[in-house]
């Protein structure tokens, strides 16, 4: 998170540059408000007291500030001075405690915790019950602040290795493989074309003796299974017999579009205005 501090030295020197400015350049206007032209800056002019403000570092919580002031002054992190970092630390809390009284309240903490460390060592140490010395104030402060920048440049180190779709992106080839070859699509025009034949020429024979009879598609079916087993390709015009009438070539019609839907067979094409073909449907062993 990035905190913010206002200089007023800053403020007033851009406030001095306004007011210098020229009113009018060769009567181009000087600002636009609302899309309408400024020829003149207005005298009355107000700049907020949150327009100009200066960043500071940014920094992750208390002990990345802390890490920060020992690092830039180049102090031993075994034996900080604790006096001169509580300062600077006071310093920055202050400051961003007038922007950010929430966000201020763990750097509080710390800083209490840097006073409370600071008073230690100013008391005698005592030593303990077994007579051995007693332990530095600043150990347990110290240990977090080793622990911590251990951590951070482990981060910082995996952020630098390259990471999939922020600095580079995977190549993808697509191939399609098939098992067994593709033929053209048929398209129903085309199947309907071939049916309109073969009524052209169921119709030129004509049939005189009247008959009911009863047709079974599943009968069909099972004849058209039967004439193309053991066959590669059979022709879509060998499957119909003209002289049976118009009633068993529709059932027979009717029939093979069962099978196809059933997947049972396979109506295909070679190339566009081929001859179409009808073959059991391929089954994987």
């Amino acid at each position: 998170m990035t905190h913010t501090a206002r200089t007023a030295g800053a403020v007033d020197a851009d406030l001095a540059s306004l007011h210098s400015s020229p009113e009018v350049v060769d009567h181009v206007a000087v600002a636009r408000l609302y899309g309408e032209p400024l020829f003149a800056l207005p005298q009355d002019l107000y700049i907020p007291p949150d327009a100009l403000e200066v960043f500071l570092e940014a920094f992750e919580g208390p002990l990345d500030l802390l890490l920060y002031l020992i690092r830039k002054q180049n102090f031993n992190i075994l034996d900080i001075p604790m006096l001169s970092v509580t300062k600077q630390y006071l310093v920055y809390v202050e400051q961003i405690r007038k922007r950010n009284l929430e966000l201020a309240a763990e750097y509080l903490l710390m800083a209490a915790m840097l006073i409370e460390i600071k008073s230690r060592m100013l008391l005698p140490p005592k030593k303990s019950a077994d007579g051995a010395e007693a332990e530095d104030p600043r150990a347990e402060l110290v240990r977090r602040l080793i622990e911590y920048e251990q951590m951070k440049l482990a981060a910082a180190r995996l952020n630098s290795v390259p990471q999939f779709g922020r600095d580079f992106l995977k190549a993808e080839v697509f191939k399609e493989q098939a098992l067994a070859p593709r033929f053209p699509e048929l398209h129903l025009s085309e199947l309907q074309d071939a049916w309109h034949d073969i009524l052209k020429r169921a119709k030129l024979v004509q049939h005189h003796k009247i008959s009911r009879e009863e047709l079974s598609v599943r009968e069909h079916m099972s004849m058209v299974l039967k004439r193309l087993q053991g066959r590669r390709f059979v022709g879509f015009e060998e499957l119909f017999d003209p002289a049976s009438g118009a009633a068993v070539l529709v059932v027979t019609f009717i029939a093979m579009l069962e099978l196809a839907k059933e997947t049972l067979i396979e109506i295909t094409q070679a190339e566009a205005f081929a001859p179409i073909y009808v073959r059991l449907a391929y089954t994987p062993g």
